[in-house]
């Protein structure tokens, strides 16, 4: 398979090489192993507990490795351009700061979720947390040999170095602490960690069900990933909220304050040294979410699925995020407090509009289905009326 992907990489570079500048071989891999292999509820809906997730990963990681080595060898030299791959985490954060087991709970977690991909990337090989625990587990129960797959020598050597930049998606932060889960339960991702997560009922809840606004924990994630792999260019490829439950108003404060706030702690990251060159904030429009379907409505835009067109209602967020671009960060409190009120003015007439849309949808089915029957019956009924007249004169 991984020579499959390189093959298909290959394609794109040829195809697209000339204008697009950066590629990501994979977004988001995770997620992809997790929930298609070990939950089963993402295709292809295996549900291999303990197992099925990492060696999907290994081979998502030789896979990513072998596009970024035929890109280097290969187009580099013509195209100028970049590849790299993004990674997905929430950040840990220890339950008691005053606990050594919380603190190790923490740094597992963040292991687990970045390091699991970004290590063998900028180090070569698996973290030794991993290594350590699912091999003792694997043993405990009964295995010959771990869980957690092994790259060789010479793939250690060819999978290290392959990232010109490290992607980065973020939404939420969780607070960690230890909880040591017996090996007789079974093999499984969510055991091999030993940990919790856990949610402060203090912090400020967006109304969805994920995620809640924790901005610090994005800070503390860009300092972890600038640390751990030595300083590397970063572009935050996700980070957003959806909308509030059964909600469809365009006036999205929560998202606004969203925004705000861990956009303001990546400018914080910026000023403290860490090496980020761009964000894209999730997502431009209300898309198609993962196995939630519609139902998540992360966009900027409202875009009503019900209707055959599609039509497509700026939140109040899009005018406060062209603000954001448009200064290049917040200039001072009044004039950020100003966008804010001029984004909930905006937002009220196009609520307007998103209330008569039932009655323009019904307008335009009279539009196109009525009329054009109506003209059809007018000309049928023309056409029999001449032809009774050209009759009665014969």
């Amino acid at each position: 398979m991984a020579n499959y992907f390189r093959d298909y990489a290959d394609l794109c570079f040829e195809a697209f090489g000339d204008r697009v500048k950066h590629w990501i071989t994979f977004s988001d891999p995770r997620t992809m192993a997790e929930k298609g292999y070990e939950t089963g509820h993402h295709a292809p809906g295996l549900q291999l507990h303990g197992t099925g997730l990492y060696k999907a990963a290994h081979h998502i990681i030789k896979a990513h490795a072998q596009a970024w080595h035929s890109y280097n060898s290969t187009w580099r030299g013509k195209q100028r351009g970049l590849v790299g791959i993004s990674l997905n985490c929430d950040w840990g954060e220890p339950m008691d700061i005053s606990s050594p087991k919380d603190i190790e709970a923490a740094e597992r977690y963040l292991q687990f979720c970045l390091g699991w991909f970004a290590n063998p990337i900028y180090a070569g090989d698996y973290p030794q947390v991993m290594k350590d625990r699912i091999g003792k587990k694997s043993a405990e129960q009964g295995l010959d040999m771990s869980r957690l797959p092994v790259f060789s020598l010479q793939e250690k050597s060819y999978i290290k170095g392959t990232s010109d930049f490290l992607g980065l998606g973020h939404f939420t932060t969780r607070y960690i602490t230890e909880r040591n889960y017996p090996s007789r339960q079974g093999p499984s991702y969510h055991n091999d960690r030993d940990l919790v997560e856990l949610v402060d009922p203090n912090w400020p809840d967006l109304g969805s069900t994920w995620p809640v606004s924790v901005p610090w924990g994005f800070r503390r994630l860009l300092h972890f990933a600038q640390t751990q792999y030595g300083n590397p260019p970063i572009y935050v490829t996700e980070n957003g909220a959806s909308q509030k439950l059964h909600c469809t108003q365009l006036c999205d404060e929560w998202r606004i304050q969203y925004l705000k706030g861990y956009i303001n702690e990546m400018l914080k990251a910026i000023k403290d040294g860490v090496n980020i060159k761009g964000y894209t904030s999730w997502s431009l429009l209300d898309k198609f979410e993962w196995e939630k379907g519609y139902s998540d409505r992360y966009g900027f835009y409202y875009v009503e699925f019900n209707n055959r067109n599609k039509p497509r209602y700026p939140k109040a967020s899009v005018q406060y995020y062209k603000k954001i671009i448009t200064a290049n960060g917040f200039p001072n409190r009044r004039e950020v407090e100003s966008w804010y009120l001029k984004a909930l003015e905006t937002c009220a007439i196009n609520n307007q509009m998103l209330a008569a849309e039932p009655l323009l949808s019904h307008m335009q089915m009279v539009t196109e289905i009525v009329v054009p029957t109506v003209c059809t019956l007018c000309i049928l009924i023309s056409a029999v009326l001449l032809m009774l007249l050209l009759q009665s004169q014969s």
